[in-house]
């Protein structure tokens, strides 16, 4: 009887070991630094996005805007938006190829408020409305820390903006046959979220937290805000938190 509780106990300290461990391990996962526009000469904005258990090679843009929702400028857009080429656009045989690819669902309050129309009449960047490389970069991995500054000074009051959106994350409500002829919507399934930071440069706090305030049209057929995030599961936890600084 001694022997098997002293097995016992030895399997309990083995289990609560990896456990510890593997919380230690989340807390200190390295996350990507993405910096963008460093000749900018406004105000420095730093982005901390601390990844959630849906965290799975998300796209997204992060912009700024006046209190009164008009676009400023982006600070980050993945590359893949920003320049209209996926590595990731189509099949072939039993493959992926990269080429060009129109995914108006993919960042579409980003890309109506960023106001740029393409000769095919979306307002998703092709080759030749493409976000200059100055303001994008590859799409990370894990969590990530934005360094970006403004290209000129902001007004005392303003608004930091995300949009994120990933592939393929059905769920009761966005089903995959929900819009069966529409194939932009099945490629995003739950449509793009958008978080939202007011800042106050003339606050005490030292970081202003992005919280969810709706999400996009689901196949980007519109730059409309939908405020209702009753039907939105996991697209909720893509990201844990994001919080921002400004110096």
């Amino acid at each position: 009887m001694n022997r098997i509780l002293l097995i016992v106990i030895a399997l309990v300290m083995v289990s609560c070991s990896a456990g510890s461990l593997k919380k230690q391990g989340e807390a200190t996962e390295e996350k990507k630094v993405l910096t963008t526009n460093t000749g900018g000469r406004g105000p420095e904005i730093i982005v901390d996005l601390e990844k959630g258990s849906s965290f799975y090679y998300p796209l997204f843009a992060i912009w700024l805007e006046d209190t009164g929702g008009r676009y400023i400028q982006t600070l980050y857009v993945s590359k893949a938006v920003a320049t209209g080429y996926f590595e990731y656009a189509r099949q072939e045989g039993n493959k992926w190829a990269g080429g060009e690819k129109r995914a108006p669902q993919t960042l579409p309050y980003w890309a109506h408020k960023r106001g740029v129309k393409a000769s095919d009449g979306l307002f998703m960047p092709d080759a030749s409305t493409a976000v200059p490389d100055a303001y994008t970069g590859a799409t990370p991995i894990t969590g990530f820390v934005l360094n970006s500054r403004a290209d000129k000074p902001l007004p005392a009051k303003f608004k930091v903006m995300l949009e994120i959106n990933q592939n393929w994350d059905w769920n009761e409500f966005w089903t995959n046959n929900k819009y069966p002829d529409d194939e932009n919507y099945k490629m995003s399934c739950q449509p793009a979220l958008v978080y939202e930071a007011v800042i106050d440069t003339g606050s005490p706090a030292e970081s202003f937290t992005m919280k969810p305030v709706g999400h996009s049209h689901y196949s980007g057929k519109t730059g409309e805000l939908f405020t209702d995030l009753s039907t939105i599961t996991t697209a909720l936890q893509i990201a844990r938190s994001v919080t921002v600084k400004v110096k």
